[in-house]
């Protein structure tokens, strides 16, 4: 095993701990599989939400204070890190090393719903730092299912 793949597969032992992951991955599926693929993302995104609501944003002066407090949260959860950058359209957050599903064949309906959860997350943590209601946060590119982009704009 390269170190590469080593770190990979330590970092995934660390974000998705057997029992509790299991369980959090048996539940999104069988909704997923109940409701269908689309019709639960506005659940899994109100997920998002009301987790916000549960971890608020200090208070952001700068664009570095704003990646560093997102930062801290995520390291709480052990759910990787951000970035945080001002493009063209808006604010862009690159989102890498999620927790990835230890099941290969599932790994992209989970990053689906993650991603999911994380747009509710991510607005409703700008809304506290004085972003719009109408604002848009939303999935713009999936690298890998561990590496994600997405984008905070006015539509």
């Amino acid at each position: 095993m390269d170190n590469n793949n080593a770190l990979k597969a330590y970092f995934q032992h660390q974000q998705t701990p057997p029992g509790w992951f299991d369980l959090l991955t048996i539940m999104i599926d069988g909704m997923i599989r109940n409701a269908g693929e689309r019709e639960s993302q506005p659940f899994l995104r109100q997920m998002g939400e009301s987790l916000a609501d549960a971890f608020p944003l200090p208070e952001s002066e700068t664009l570095g204070d704003l990646e560093q407090n997102m930062n801290h949260l995520l390291a709480t959860f052990n759910w990787g890190v951000v970035a945080v950058s001002v493009g063209e359209l808006g604010l862009v957050v690159r989102h890498q090393a999620l927790p990835v599903s230890r099941d290969d064949d599932q790994q992209v309906r989970w990053c689906n719903a993650f991603c999911a959860i994380l747009e509710g997350l991510y607005a409703r943590w700008l809304q506290g730092q004085g972003g719009e209601a109408h604002l848009l946060f939303q999935r713009e590119q999936l690298f890998a299912v561990d590496d994600v982009q997405f984008r905070y704009f006015n539509p």
